[in-house]
Protein backbone atom coordinates (compact mmCIF):
# COMPACT_ATOMS: atom_id res chain seq x y z
CA UNK A 1 0.00 0.00 0.00
CA UNK A 2 3.08 2.42 -0.17
CA UNK A 3 2.24 5.66 -2.33
CA UNK A 4 2.98 6.40 -5.64
CA UNK A 5 6.74 7.44 -6.52
CA UNK A 6 6.38 10.83 -7.35
CA UNK A 7 8.47 10.34 -10.15
CA UNK A 8 5.94 8.14 -11.90
CA UNK A 9 3.01 9.99 -11.08
CA UNK A 10 -0.02 10.47 -13.73
CA UNK A 11 -3.51 11.84 -13.65
CA UNK A 12 -5.18 8.64 -13.35
CA UNK A 13 -2.78 7.40 -10.73
CA UNK A 14 -3.17 11.07 -8.93
CA UNK A 15 -7.08 10.83 -9.00
CA UNK A 16 -6.88 7.27 -7.73
CA UNK A 17 -4.91 8.16 -4.37
CA UNK A 18 -7.67 10.72 -3.43
CA UNK A 19 -10.60 10.49 -1.19
CA UNK A 20 -13.40 12.89 -2.70
CA UNK A 21 -14.65 14.30 0.74
CA UNK A 22 -17.89 15.79 2.10
CA UNK A 23 -18.00 15.73 5.59
CA UNK A 24 -19.49 19.09 6.32
CA UNK A 25 -22.81 18.84 8.78
CA UNK A 26 -24.66 20.81 6.30
CA UNK A 27 -24.17 18.59 3.04
CA UNK A 28 -27.54 18.37 1.03
CA UNK A 29 -28.66 15.19 -1.03
CA UNK A 30 -27.71 17.57 -3.73
CA UNK A 31 -24.32 18.51 -2.67
CA UNK A 32 -23.46 14.31 -2.32
CA UNK A 33 -24.89 13.72 -5.89
CA UNK A 34 -22.60 16.55 -7.23
CA UNK A 35 -19.42 15.00 -5.09
CA UNK A 36 -20.55 11.46 -6.72
CA UNK A 37 -20.65 12.90 -10.51
CA UNK A 38 -17.43 14.51 -10.01
CA UNK A 39 -16.21 11.15 -8.20
CA UNK A 40 -17.54 9.15 -11.55
CA UNK A 41 -15.95 12.01 -13.96
CA UNK A 42 -12.03 12.01 -12.12
CA UNK A 43 -11.77 8.40 -11.00
CA UNK A 44 -11.52 8.92 -7.51
CA UNK A 45 -11.03 6.17 -5.14
CA UNK A 46 -13.48 6.92 -3.19
CA UNK A 47 -16.19 9.39 -2.14
CA UNK A 48 -16.26 9.88 1.92
CA UNK A 49 -19.44 10.92 3.22
CA UNK A 50 -21.29 10.96 6.38
CA UNK A 51 -23.34 7.90 7.49
CA UNK A 52 -26.90 9.16 6.89
CA UNK A 53 -25.49 9.69 2.65
CA UNK A 54 -23.96 6.02 2.62
CA UNK A 55 -26.79 4.69 1.02
CA UNK A 56 -27.27 7.42 -1.34
CA UNK A 57 -23.67 7.15 -2.23
CA UNK A 58 -23.61 3.73 -2.85
CA UNK A 59 -26.60 4.36 -5.46
CA UNK A 60 -24.92 6.90 -7.39
CA UNK A 61 -21.47 5.24 -7.67
CA UNK A 62 -23.33 1.74 -8.47
CA UNK A 63 -21.15 0.09 -10.76
CA UNK A 64 -18.08 2.58 -11.35
CA UNK A 65 -15.70 1.47 -9.61
CA UNK A 66 -15.49 4.45 -6.90
CA UNK A 67 -15.82 3.20 -3.62
CA UNK A 68 -17.98 4.61 -0.87
CA UNK A 69 -16.46 5.61 2.37
CA UNK A 70 -18.38 6.69 5.71
CA UNK A 71 -17.30 7.75 9.15
CA UNK A 72 -17.56 5.78 12.09
CA UNK A 73 -17.52 7.27 15.33
CA UNK A 74 -16.82 10.84 14.23
CA UNK A 75 -15.45 12.59 14.68
CA UNK A 76 -14.54 12.18 18.75
CA UNK A 77 -14.34 9.01 18.79
CA UNK A 78 -15.37 8.55 22.40
CA UNK A 79 -18.51 6.64 21.44
CA UNK A 80 -19.20 3.23 22.81
CA UNK A 81 -17.46 0.66 20.66
CA UNK A 82 -20.89 -1.15 20.47
CA UNK A 83 -22.84 2.08 18.57
CA UNK A 84 -19.32 1.64 16.70
CA UNK A 85 -19.80 -1.99 15.38
CA UNK A 86 -23.70 -0.71 15.08
CA UNK A 87 -22.84 2.17 13.05
CA UNK A 88 -20.43 -0.18 10.46
CA UNK A 89 -22.61 -3.13 9.81
CA UNK A 90 -25.60 -0.28 9.10
CA UNK A 91 -22.94 1.40 6.66
CA UNK A 92 -22.05 -1.97 5.13
CA UNK A 93 -25.28 -3.09 4.37
CA UNK A 94 -26.16 0.53 2.83
CA UNK A 95 -23.04 -0.67 0.38
CA UNK A 96 -19.87 1.51 2.04
CA UNK A 97 -17.02 -0.44 1.14
CA UNK A 98 -14.35 1.45 3.86
CA UNK A 99 -14.52 2.85 7.01
CA UNK A 100 -12.59 5.62 8.56
CA UNK A 101 -13.53 5.31 12.26
CA UNK A 102 -12.35 7.68 15.10
CA UNK A 103 -10.04 5.99 17.83
CA UNK A 104 -10.83 6.12 21.39
CA UNK A 105 -8.44 8.98 21.97
CA UNK A 106 -9.00 9.92 25.48
CA UNK A 107 -8.54 5.78 25.98
CA UNK A 108 -4.84 5.87 24.45
CA UNK A 109 -4.17 9.20 26.01
CA UNK A 110 -4.90 7.68 29.77
CA UNK A 111 -2.50 4.72 27.99
CA UNK A 112 -5.45 2.32 28.23
CA UNK A 113 -3.94 0.30 25.10
CA UNK A 114 -6.20 -2.98 25.68
CA UNK A 115 -9.46 -0.31 25.68
CA UNK A 116 -7.87 0.99 22.24
CA UNK A 117 -6.94 -3.03 20.61
CA UNK A 118 -10.67 -3.83 21.20
CA UNK A 119 -12.18 -0.91 19.97
CA UNK A 120 -10.61 -1.21 16.68
CA UNK A 121 -10.34 -4.92 16.32
CA UNK A 122 -14.06 -4.62 16.76
CA UNK A 123 -15.03 -2.47 13.90
CA UNK A 124 -12.69 -4.46 11.88
CA UNK A 125 -14.33 -7.39 12.30
CA UNK A 126 -17.54 -6.27 11.07
CA UNK A 127 -15.85 -4.72 8.30
CA UNK A 128 -13.96 -7.39 7.12
CA UNK A 129 -16.71 -9.88 7.53
CA UNK A 130 -17.97 -7.99 4.33
CA UNK A 131 -14.67 -7.46 2.91
CA UNK A 132 -14.67 -3.95 3.65
CA UNK A 133 -11.65 -1.99 4.69
CA UNK A 134 -11.16 -0.26 7.71
CA UNK A 135 -9.25 3.08 8.37
CA UNK A 136 -8.50 4.24 11.90
CA UNK A 137 -8.24 7.72 12.46
CA UNK A 138 -5.67 9.11 15.17
CA UNK A 139 -6.41 12.54 15.24
CA UNK A 140 -2.59 13.81 15.46
CA UNK A 141 -2.86 16.92 16.45
CA UNK A 142 -4.40 16.18 19.71
CA UNK A 143 -1.50 13.58 20.58
CA UNK A 144 2.44 13.54 21.19
CA UNK A 145 4.74 11.31 18.86
CA UNK A 146 5.13 8.48 21.39
CA UNK A 147 1.29 8.31 21.48
CA UNK A 148 0.98 8.69 17.53
CA UNK A 149 3.42 5.67 17.14
CA UNK A 150 1.70 3.92 19.79
CA UNK A 151 -1.55 4.39 17.71
CA UNK A 152 0.01 3.18 14.38
CA UNK A 153 1.30 0.01 16.59
CA UNK A 154 -1.92 -0.95 18.34
CA UNK A 155 -3.92 -0.06 15.18
CA UNK A 156 -1.62 -2.41 13.02
CA UNK A 157 -1.99 -5.43 15.25
CA UNK A 158 -6.01 -4.79 15.33
CA UNK A 159 -6.00 -5.49 12.25
CA UNK A 160 -6.78 -2.10 10.45
CA UNK A 161 -5.99 -1.56 6.65
CA UNK A 162 -4.78 2.17 7.22
CA UNK A 163 -3.76 4.69 9.94
CA UNK A 164 -5.20 8.44 8.84
CA UNK A 165 -4.21 11.43 9.96
CA UNK A 166 -6.84 13.68 11.01
CA UNK A 167 -11.01 14.21 11.19
CA UNK A 168 -10.47 17.15 9.73
CA UNK A 169 -12.32 18.73 12.71
CA UNK A 170 -10.01 18.54 14.77
CA UNK A 171 -7.38 21.09 16.18
CA UNK A 172 -5.14 20.53 12.97
CA UNK A 173 -4.86 18.27 10.00
CA UNK A 174 -2.09 16.54 8.24
CA UNK A 175 1.46 17.85 8.14
CA UNK A 176 4.02 16.10 6.82
CA UNK A 177 6.00 15.08 9.64
CA UNK A 178 3.11 12.84 10.83
CA UNK A 179 2.78 11.33 7.53
CA UNK A 180 6.47 10.58 7.87
CA UNK A 181 6.60 9.29 11.16
CA UNK A 182 2.80 7.16 11.10
CA UNK A 183 4.85 5.76 7.52
CA UNK A 184 7.84 4.65 9.66
CA UNK A 185 5.92 3.03 12.38
CA UNK A 186 3.44 0.68 10.07
CA UNK A 187 5.93 0.01 7.48
CA UNK A 188 6.20 -0.40 4.11
CA UNK A 189 2.84 -2.73 3.65
CA UNK A 190 -0.34 -0.93 5.85
CA UNK A 191 -1.80 1.99 4.29
CA UNK A 192 -1.15 5.83 5.61
CA UNK A 193 -3.97 8.27 5.05
CA UNK A 194 -3.26 12.10 5.24
CA UNK A 195 -6.85 13.76 5.83
CA UNK A 196 -6.95 17.59 6.42
CA UNK A 197 -5.97 20.66 4.73
CA UNK A 198 -4.71 19.20 1.85
CA UNK A 199 -5.57 22.10 -0.53
CA UNK A 200 -3.42 21.70 -3.68
CA UNK A 201 -1.27 19.65 -5.96
CA UNK A 202 1.57 20.17 -4.13
CA UNK A 203 0.47 19.58 -0.65
CA UNK A 204 -0.87 16.28 -2.04
CA UNK A 205 2.85 16.00 -3.75
CA UNK A 206 4.61 16.81 0.07
CA UNK A 207 2.33 14.25 1.58
CA UNK A 208 2.81 11.34 -1.05
CA UNK A 209 6.30 11.66 -0.94
CA UNK A 210 6.27 11.88 2.91
CA UNK A 211 4.74 8.10 2.51
CA UNK A 212 0.62 8.48 2.12
CA UNK A 213 -0.97 5.86 -0.31
CA UNK A 214 -4.41 7.68 0.53
CA UNK A 215 -5.61 11.34 0.36
CA UNK A 216 -8.65 12.88 2.20
CA UNK A 217 -9.50 16.19 0.34
CA UNK A 218 -12.71 18.29 0.11
CA UNK A 219 -10.41 20.06 -2.73
CA UNK A 220 -9.99 17.13 -5.07
CA UNK A 221 -11.30 18.49 -7.94
CA UNK A 222 -9.30 21.73 -7.28
CA UNK A 223 -6.54 19.64 -7.35
CA UNK A 224 -7.32 17.75 -10.64
CA UNK A 225 -7.87 20.67 -12.52
CA UNK A 226 -3.96 21.60 -11.33
CA UNK A 227 -2.29 18.66 -12.76
CA UNK A 228 -4.87 19.41 -16.14
CA UNK A 229 -3.05 22.83 -16.41
CA UNK A 230 -0.18 21.16 -15.43
CA UNK A 231 -0.02 18.98 -18.57
CA UNK A 232 -1.32 21.37 -20.31
CA UNK A 233 1.44 23.61 -19.79
CA UNK A 234 3.86 20.94 -20.42
CA UNK A 235 4.89 20.63 -16.87
CA UNK A 236 5.02 16.97 -15.63
CA UNK A 237 2.88 15.85 -12.54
Amino acid sequence: MMAVPHAIMTDANIAALIDHTLLRPDATAADVVRLCAEAREFGFAAVCVNPCRAKLAAAELDGCGVNVCTVVGFPLGANATEAKVFETRLALDQGAREIDMVINIGELKGKNEDAVSADIRAVVEAAHAKSAIVKAILETALLHDTEKAAACRIAQLAGADFVKTSTGFGPGGATVEDVALLRRAVGPHMGVKASGGIRTLEDLKKMVAAGASRIGASASVRIMQEVTAQAKAGVPA
